[in-house]
């Protein structure tokens, strides 16, 4: 039965993943991703500094570090939620492939 169970979940994961093994096929598919979506959006660091009670300095740190993946999650989502957005994030089998395939 509990292996039953297992094969189950990783098919609902599987499926709920579809997007992000789609996505992790790209060499980097959220490098400077805060940045470009602020960008985007045409947030000005003033209000996204304001919205996070931090200096403007803080927030060119955050989208420094993400890059260079030395950001945290709290701070990768306090930042989106600053810019109206919620962050959401996947562990995805490397390759495109499924959980069942591994």
């Amino acid at each position: 039965m509990r292996e039953r169970e297992r094969v189950l979940a990783r098919r609902r994961l599987d499926l709920e993943m579809r997007p992000y093994r789609r996505a992790g096929l790209t060499k980097k598919p959220t490098n400077g991703l805060l940045r470009a979506v602020r960008r985007a959006l045409r947030v000005p660091v003033a209000e996204i500094a304001g919205k996070m009670g931090i200096s403007r300095s803080v927030v060119f740190d955050i989208e420094e570090r993400e890059p260079k993946n030395s950001i945290t999650l709290r701070s990768m989502s306090r930042m989106a939620q600053a810019m109206g957005c919620k962050m959401v994030y996947g562990i995805v089998p490397l390759g495109g492939r499924t959980l069942g395939e591994l």
